[in-house]
């Protein structure tokens, strides 16, 4: 499955990952994404990373001076990264906040901590009574297209954790198309796609959504 790029120049690669592809080899032997990268040139650096589901623009240092400075953007959260998904059912109008803490549940599932308690929609922002234990995750979600008993939103994810937008969609009611670990409804792919991403120094990259969210 090969990966596009998008943009190059002497410090950075950016590419179109495609869905069903691991950033790392997995216990299958299955091709991975690191072996195109690194097929490519003599020493990539990571600086992020995608779920095998998710399809969308993925950034490389190809030295280790670009690659700190933006890990340093990365911790410091001055990256812009917006993601589309399809959903089951329709959220409400308007833009809203998820701010959930996460922790990891049985079966190294991700889950939001705490108990599960009432959830009102107050001032475009989603608020929790509930045990904070857990790490930050905090997401902004706004509806922009309904196709029957589906959604398309847009996702900005203020935090970069792990299943983050995979978890707050799916406890609030709307799981992600495709994402069978978090009951999602059946698909070929999960329906997430990281479709915007800025970083301090360069131009926005942004990518087109693949015609399977519309399907």
């Amino acid at each position: 499955m090969p990966i596009l790029t998008t943009y190059e120049d002497d410090d950075i690669w950016v590419f179109d990952k495609p869905s069903g592809i691991s950033m790392l080899r997995d216990r299958s032997g299955a091709q991975d994404l690191w072996s195109q990268i690194s097929a490519r040139t003599e020493k990539p650096y990571l600086i992020h990373r995608l779920d095998k589901g998710t399809s969308g623009v993925l950034i490389v240092a190809k030295n280790l001076a670009t690659q700190k400075k933006l890990t340093r953007a990365f911790h410091a959260r001055k990256v812009t990264k917006y993601y589309v998904a399809r959903v089951s059912g329709t959220p409400p109008a308007g833009t809203h906040i998820v701010d959930l803490p996460l922790c990891k549940g049985r079966k190294n599932r991700y889950r939001i901590a705490g108990e599960r308690a009432d959830i009102s929609l107050n001032a475009q922002r989603f608020t929790v009574t509930q045990n904070r234990q857990g790490v930050n995750a905090q997401t902004t979600f706004r509806r922009f297209k309904v196709i029957g008993n589906d959604s398309i939103v847009l996702l900005h994810p203020a935090t970069g954790r792990t299943h983050q937008l995979r978890v707050h969609l799916a406890w609030l009611g709307w799981p992600i198309v495709g994402d069978h670990l978090y009951h999602g409804a059946d698909a070929e792919r999960l329906l997430l796609h990281a479709h915007y991403l800025k970083v301090p120094g360069w131009q926005p990259f942004k990518l087109k959504l693949p015609g399977s969210f519309y399907a």
